[in-house]
């Protein structure tokens, strides 16, 4: 089953849209608790709740061998249907596009995978033709404040002037060839996410920003979902990680899921009445 298959039946499964981070910040963490443990904990506090997982590389790459080691183990643990999105970011010239492929799908055994486009195609080709059953991610417009510094800078693209976050759609639009492709559009920007649905109506759209970084889940569904009241993953990390860093860490978290998920629903019924 390739990945936005497996999605599609996690979503129906658990009734949920929502994706967790699976982000281990030792500075966050509750006292005495290894990363692994952690995560396991969070897992089985939140499987039945979600729809997809999401570990970002970078807190793993940061704890050296021991980290990758972690991140290997938690995604073996992660129950088979649950899809997992390894949040890289990765995007370099085709040889090296090619090794990060692997290393993320054939050692690290992840289904999707986060990625620049800055390189242009034959950076994102690797992921796309040489893993077509796997979910490729564009990094699109991004959740952070700095995202304007580029993201919005004027760019011509088919003799027609738009801001360079929609020429990556266009462009992501065009890979797209073996419908294994979707855009990250953080929560934090809901006109440009409009916009974005508006062009790109059947483009999946992995949605950061919710929670710490301030995005509204109202705005997030009533401008990113699709015609099926689906098209969107929302991702949280630290609301739901971190909502106690007490012993009950575990019954906190799945609190924080359920409750979210349960607000995510709550605005997806007109779409849902509507079809």
């Amino acid at each position: 089953m390739g990945f936005f298959a497996q999605l599609d039946a996690a979503i129906k499964k658990n009734n949920s849209l929502l994706c967790v981070g699976l982000d281990p910040n030792p500075s966050l963490m509750p006292p005495g608790v290894d990363a692994l443990t952690f995560n396991k904990t969070i897992i089985d506090a939140t499987a039945d709740i979600v729809c997809a997982y999401k570990p970002n590389l970078a807190f793993y790459e940061a704890a050296g061998q021991q980290g990758w080691d972690v991140l290997k183990q938690t995604i073996n643990y992660i129950p088979k249907g649950i899809p997992v999105i390894a949040d890289a970011k990765r995007g370099d010239i085709g040889n090296t596009s090619q090794a990060y492929a692997a290393a993320i799908f054939e050692n690290l055994g992840a289904g999707a995978v986060t990625v620049s486009p800055y390189l242009g195609l034959d950076s994102v080709e690797p992921f796309l033709k040489n893993y077509p059953d796997k979910g490729v991610f564009i990094l699109c417009r991004t959740s952070n404040q700095g995202a304007t510094d580029f993201q919005s800078l004027p760019v011509k693209i088919d003799n027609l002037e738009m801001p360079l976050y929609q020429a990556v759609a266009r462009k992501a639009e065009q890979w797209n060839t073996l419908n294994n492709v979707g855009l990250v559009v953080g929560a934090t920007y809901p006109a440009e996410m409009q916009e974005l649905r508006k062009t790109h109506p059947d483009l999946p759209f992995l949605v950061p920003g919710i929670g710490a970084q301030g995005g509204d889940i109202k705005l997030t569904l009533e401008t990113g979902l699709n015609t099926e009241g689906k098209g969107i993953i929302v991702n949280s990390s630290r609301q739901i990680l971190y909502a106690s860093r007490g012993s009950d860490f575990a019954k906190n978290a799945a609190l924080a899921a359920e409750t979210l998920r349960q607000e995510i629903n709550l605005y997806r019924q007109p779409c849902n009445k509507e079809n």
